[in-house]
């Protein structure tokens, strides 16, 4: 494949602007995403951004890199063209994610929230804390950022177990089930951890039924907020199903400021902040990608299985 031509936009496309330097066999084009017109995707092979423009077509394109670890933008009922290749960026999401995910654990588990309560009311009471190797936690996805998030927790001790599509064992949980059997396993739950990426399956996966499976468990997205039935969530929450929701994505981002979500006592609400995408990380990632492609190499590292839809 040879990549001539590449539209970079989004957020970072001022960023990426040193691309032109670092790498001049390609003529490169970086513009907001308002500017972006349709005959831009007829001069391009490459596109590189976030998401797709309203203006977005397949045109010349033969490569289309996401700048973010999510691809649902790109894929989610959306036809692909078959020829095109669709790659995204890994970095550190990963341990950005674990580390997000730890914080609002270790602050659960050592009762941040009631000693500060008690500070305020000038109470004294004293108590003993659980310790993370006391926790069942349950990740939704086992994927590269899953893995991730399971190998920091274990390395606490915390016992992992792993939920995917198929079930197939991974070195990094302790046991890993089948989605299909997740159910019995809930009840048993100090933490559910949602990974997973928004796909035809997926897409409100959390619902009423699945959250009445827990007892007293606290949730944590930070996968997509599309996979999650933010009502059915409301209503666990009020039935002591779910203890306390943490979460970092939404059906609708920005989080509309009307959502009951912004101000219930029992929610932590984050603006996707859990695995921003570097500048560093973005460049590196997409360079190794380009250095792929130009040596002919036949299996890309960071491409996308489009057929699954991650």
């Amino acid at each position: 494949m040879d990549i001539k031509n590449i539209l970079v936009t989004g957020r970072m496309y001022r960023d990426l602007e040193r691309l032109a330097l670092l790498d001049t066999k390609r003529e490169y084009k970086f513009l907001p995403e308002a500017e972006v017109s349709p005959n831009h995707f007829d001069w391009a092979d490459g596109y590189v951004a976030f998401k797709p423009t309203e203006s977005f077509h397949f045109g010349g394109l033969r490569w289309v890199h996401a700048l973010g670890a999510g691809v649902d933008a790109f894929l989610y009922n959306r036809e692909w063209k078959k020829d095109v290749l669709l790659t995204r960026t890994v970095g550190s999401f990963g341990r950005k994610i674990g580390e997000y995910c730890l914080s609002y654990i270790l602050a659960d588990v050592q009762r941040h929230g009631d000693f500060r309560q008690y500070q305020s009311e000038r109470h004294w009471l004293p108590s003993q804390q659980k310790l993370l190797q006391q926790l069942n936690i349950v990740i939704f996805g086992t994927g590269t950022i899953g893995m991730e998030v399971a190998k920091m927790l274990r390395t606490f001790g915390v016992t992992v177990y792993g939920i995917s599509r198929s079930g197939a064992s991974n070195c990094h949980f302790n046991r890993v089930l089948p989605i299909t059997e997740v159910h019995p396993l809930l009840a048993q739950a100090d933490w559910i951890i949602n990974t997973l990426p928004l796909t035809q399956i997926t897409e409100r996966l959390f619902e009423k039924r699945l959250f009445s499976c827990m007892h007293g468990a606290g949730f944590i997205n930070v996968g997509r907020g599309a996979s999650v039935d933010e009502n059915a969530l409301l209503e666990a929450i009020e039935r002591g199903q779910v203890r306390k929701a943490i979460l970092d994505v939404f059906r609708e981002e920005p989080l509309p400021s009307e959502s009951p979500l912004w101000a219930h006592p029992n929610m932590a609400v984050t603006p996707h902040i859990s695995a921003v995408t570097g500048l560093d990380e973005a460049m590196d990632g997409l360079l190794a990608v380009l250095r792929e492609i130009d040596s002919g190499q036949e299996r890309i590292s960071y491409s996308v299985d489009v057929s699954r839809g991650y």
